[in-house]
């Protein structure tokens, strides 16, 4: 008996891809800032940089360009609105624009470095000069800043990161990577800063909340003032350190997805970094910002374990008193 065969067709459905927006034809600068935080030749810029990351051959023709996941990524850190929304907006789907962040932000995340840098020996006098002005707290290079927490799917977590700022609203270092469970003092104990400050001793002080240890590089202020002196130094260590307050106030208002980002910690951590590094942009270039801060929350931070060798504590005990008596 002969056999039939049965041929099929295989049928194939075309592919269909919604125009992504081109945001530099159609918005004003104000626009573009209001949307994306940067303007036509920053975000240009921005392309460049994350371009050898970024780009990639593909068999599709309608690929992205590097610009256009610029403008996606950009889009959702300025708002931090859902994947889903944001890829509404840009005419992507949920996905594209989830691998994307991801993308962007370890791209961007990696050059920390290039724009994040404490302040060098030639940097110092001015950084202390904006700084007194302030507040009236001589030698201070930098303020610190610690704990931001997150949203994830499972709840709300926190990330504790450590940040230290100049007088300028500029991050000068930063640590991002430890869970909020980790203590201040072990995040600065284990940090390149620690190691660095305590084998070359800065040419200034660094100022900390109570959550700090009182180190001879590291002013605390005092916990009980008992004296007008006392009082005096930690009205003057609250109004100067409200700088870094003031930045991470900043920082949050500039890129709204910090406030509740829905992703895991590692995600998380790479788009903090990636903030980070596009605030040191902005801030360097003076663009416009949304500054609507108030004062620095009270200090009532917890007491830190005794992680640091006492002869610190007590050198740093000298060194406060000693510009207690000088200064105030």
């Amino acid at each position: 008996m002969a056999g039939i065969v049965h041929c099929y067709r295989r049928r194939y459905h075309q592919r269909l891809h919604a125009e992504c927006p081109k945001p530099l034809e159609q918005y004003t600068s104000e626009e573009l800032y209001a949307r994306f935080r940067f303007g036509r030749d920053d975000i240009k810029y921005i392309a460049d940089l994350v371009r050898p990351t970024l780009q990639h051959q593909t068999q599709w023709s309608h690929a992205l360009s590097v610009e256009e996941q610029c403008f996606i990524v950009l889009h959702f850190y300025a708002c931090g609105t859902f994947y889903q929304v944001i890829g509404d907006n840009m005419g992507v789907r949920k996905s594209t624009v989830s691998n994307m962040v991801k993308a962007m932000s370890v791209a961007l995340g990696s050059l920390i470095k290039q724009f994040v840098s404490f302040p060098k020996d030639d940097q110092t006098a001015q950084t202390k000069h904006k700084f007194f002005q302030m507040g009236n707290m001589p030698s201070t290079i930098a303020p610190c800043e610690r704990e931001w927490e997150y949203v994830n799917r499972k709840g709300r977590h926190s990330i504790n990161i450590q940040l230290v700022g100049n007088a300028d609203l500029i991050i000068t270092n930063c640590v991002v990577k430890w869970p909020g469970s980790v203590h201040d003092t072990c995040i600065l104990r284990e940090s390149a800063l620690y190691r660095e400050l305590q084998s070359h001793r800065p040419n200034g002080i660094v100022l900390g909340d109570s959550a700090y240890p009182l180190l001879p590089w590291l002013m605390t202020p005092f916990s009980v003032a008992n004296t007008p002196e006392q009082e005096r130094f930690n009205s003057s260590h609250c109004k100067t350190r409200c700088a870094i307050e003031r930045l991470n106030g900043v920082l949050k208002r500039r890129f709204a997805c910090l406030n509740y980002l829905r992703v895991q910690p590692k995600v998380a951590c790479n788009i903090f970094l990636a903030c980070i590094v596009l605030h040191s942009m902005a801030t360097r270039s003076h663009f416009p910002l949304d500054d609507n801060f108030d004062g620095p929350e009270p200090d009532v931070g917890p007491e830190q374990p005794s992680m640091f060798l006492p002869n610190e504590g007590h050198t740093g005990l000298a060194i406060r008193d000693a510009v207690l008596r000088n200064y105030f």
